[in-house]
Order: structure tokens, then sequence, then C-alpha cells
């Protein structure tokens, strides 16, 4: 498999991250028990805010020339960044990739992190403790924290952190 690499996703990426992100919704709507738009798609505001506000940075991860993922981060400008999104295909997973993407993409942003996962995704609460352990050590806590405006679904789980400085390349 090729070399991965992680960089901001610009202007001529965002075609990229969209079809990428039919898949992550596709992935999740298995958790939150959702179906797509009649038109085939899913809700899309976050994707739409990753490009276009203040505080958002969208992440683009690539083997060679093929897209293996990306992620959204918020609260850039505030008290905690947040991984708003982050999806790694199919065809990457178990290779290290979306390991060394939550790393590469938490050190860009030294400080206080929240990152929120599902209990009913059994891989997703490995990887995001995994990650944790592996930035902040023991330093992290675990907290169940209700999805606003939906009290139709489980509290999502909260993994907070601090984030040493890394590179920033």
């Amino acid at each position: 498999m090729s070399e991965l690499s992680i960089r901001p996703a610009g202007h001529a990426d965002r075609p990229v991250v969209e079809r990428l992100w039919l898949m992550f919704r596709h992935d999740m709507s298995e958790f939150q028990g959702l179906l797509p738009n009649a038109d085939g798609t899913f809700r899309s505001e976050r994707l739409h805010m990753a490009f276009t506000e203040p505080g958002w940075a969208p992440y683009l991860a690539v083997m060679g020339d093929r897209p293996a993922g990306f992620a959204f981060v918020r609260g850039l400008d505030g008290p905690a960044r947040v991984m708003n999104s982050f999806f790694v295909a199919r065809g990457a997973r178990r290779t290290g990739a979306g390991l060394r993407m939550a790393r590469e993409i938490v050190v860009r942003h030294p400080g206080a992190w929240d990152i929120a996962f599902q209990d009913a995704n059994a891989a997703g609460v490995r990887f995001w403790r995994r990650v944790a352990t592996e930035i902040a050590g023991e330093a992290w806590t675990e907290e169940r924290r209700g999805v606003p405006d939906r009290p139709d679904l489980p509290p999502d789980v909260w993994i907070s952190f601090n984030s040493p400085a890394g590179p920033k390349g």
C-alpha cells in the first residue's frame, strides 16, 4: 500500500471529500438508525461548515493518489478542539492509517481536545480510547453526554485530553 499523507483539504479537494462524506454518513447510519434523504444524500451541514466557517479545519488523507479518509476539526477558535467528523475508507482500515491520521491532526492543534463516538460502534470505542492513550497516556477522561436536540438517541461518549505541540507540516 502507498505511503499515507495527511494534509489540510482545500477548495479543490471538496468534491473528493463530499464523496467520502457519503461513505462516512452511510457507516454512521448503522449506529444512528438513519436513512439517506430522498435524493440519496445525507445531511451535510458539517461538511459545508468545515470548508467555510472560521474555527474549522478540514483534512484529507491520501495513499499515493487515492483518497483514504478525511477529518473535520472545529473549535479552533475556542477553548477545546473537537474532532467533529473522522473517516477512514474501508480499504485503508486496519493498516494504522486511522491512528496516524488522528495523531497527526491532533498534534497540529495543541491544547484541549474533545472527541465523541457512539457506544454501539465497538471498533470506534476501541480506536478512540487507543488514540487518547497514545497521545495523553492515562491523562484522559471519558463521559457520556446527551445528543443536543435528539433525546431519541443514546448519549454520545466523549473522550477529553490535552495534546502537546507536534510538527505542523
